[in-house]
């Protein structure tokens, strides 16, 4: 007879990764634009906020936003109660079908979410930890190699300069990488040879020069 316990933690599981391949596959409809006006919107909207940000303070804009919504809601509910007044109606609460939906974050999906969040902050320890302590040598040369790139574009860009960039990129990328993506693998091939074989003798001289 199975074990009732593990057989919970089996399903759970399950349907956490169902949740996540279900998430994964909505992002990527999104920003391979296979909807359109889906895509247009949560690009607009992030670009949105994002210059805002740029702008103004976390504070202002977020008491925009909600302010804003605010306007569209009371203006609204104001609308169809004198709607309902005047043809005499009993419609009730104009928004009575989201307040009657449960909005609240169930404990199994956050506590899903902490596991997930927790599981990639050990990698990130983890993987820092070899990295600064130089583990591998390569793969540490990298990593200085591209924190020396990050102080030419900190020089250059602010954080939410940055961010406006990737969310740009993050938009427009993967529709052009599908439309060219031979072309782009061949490019992509060829610059990761020649870094593989530059930090290759990097590393072969500056071990030679730790034996002399």
């Amino acid at each position: 007879m199975a074990d009732p316990t593990t057989h919970s933690a089996q399903i759970s599981c399950g349907m956490n990764a169902s949740s996540t391949k279900e998430s994964t596959y909505y992002v990527m409809e999104l920003v391979y634009w296979r909807d359109p006006k889906k895509s247009a919107v949560a690009f607009g909207m992030s670009l949105l906020v994002l210059l805002s940000l740029a702008t103004f303070s976390v504070i202002s804009v977020v008491s925009y936003m909600l302010l804003a919504l605010l306007c569209v809601t009371i203006t609204f509910r104001v609308y169809k109660s004198v709607i309902q007044a005047v043809q005499k109606s009993g419609e009730g609460h104009p928004f009575k079908a989201l307040m009657e939906k449960d909005l609240t974050v169930q404990p199994e999906i956050f506590q899903k979410y902490v596991d997930v969040c927790l599981t990639y902050v050990n990698l990130a320890i983890n993987q820092a930890k070899q990295l600064l302590l130089v583990e591998d040598l390569v793969d540490s040369l990298k990593l200085a190699g591209f924190m020396w790139l990050l102080t030419y574009v900190g020089a250059v860009f602010n954080g939410i300069t940055i961010l406006i960039l990737t969310d740009i990129i993050f938009f427009s990328t993967p529709l052009v990488y599908e439309r060219n993506k031979t072309q782009i693998d061949q490019y992509i091939e060829l610059i990761r040879t020649r870094v593989e074989v530059t930090l290759a003798n990097i590393s072969g001289h500056f071990t030679f020069g730790v034996m002399a």
